[in-house]
């Protein structure tokens, strides 16, 4: 008993250290790529959920639950849980879309891409890359929300600077609409 409620301390220490080293170094790694606050938040919180998971899955070890009654209780969850989610797959697909983008998306807000859509031409400004979308502000002045799984599945061309993006354009800038895009 005296050995369990020592484990079960030297658990919390580990993972309040754990909690503290994974929330610094979300923040730091938002700032580094220049993310939305919301952004750095929102990813934090869902890798805080993970780790607190994975908490309290070695607590029930060290307490004695079973595994057998461990598999049987993550097996229900999980089932309610993709049962809930299967009608609603893309949003799932838009959230895991969102941690690959913030850990590996080598686009920044700001930056002047170029998504390779063969329907249409999604050539613009990067104004936010939010949890579900990327908001691309077109040359033509128009606003395109394009969601996060379907930009990780297309090519994304990055250009220098708005000249550059106006030579690769179909679009011929002779509106006015077209100067509220800024560098």
């Amino acid at each position: 008993m005296m050995l369990q409620i020592a484990l079960i301390a030297l658990l919390v220490a580990a993972y309040a250290i754990a909690s503290r080293v994974l929330k610094s170094s979300i923040a730091l790694l938002g700032k580094k790529k220049l993310a939305n606050e919301v952004r750095i938040t929102y990813v934090s919180k869902m890798l805080h959920l993970g780790l607190t998971a994975f908490f309290i899955l070695l607590v029930c070890l060290v307490l004695g639950v079973g595994y057998g009654q461990l598999a049987i209780f993550f097996s229900s969850v999980f089932a309610v849980v993709g049962v809930a989610l299967f009608a609603q797959w893309s949003i799932l697909s838009n959230i895991t879309a969102s941690l690959i983008i913030f850990f590996g998306f080598p686009y920044r807000v700001g930056d002047w891409v170029k998504v390779v859509d063969k329907d249409d031409e999604i050539l613009g400004q990067i104004m936010e890359i939010s949890s579900f979308h990327v908001i691309i502000h077109r040359l033509s002045g128009d606003v395109v929300t394009y969601p996060n799984s379907l930009i990780l599945q297309k090519a994304v061309v990055r250009f220098e600077n708005k000249e550059a993006a106006l030579a690769m354009s179909q679009f011929t800038p002779s509106s006015p609409s077209s100067d509220k895009v800024t560098d």
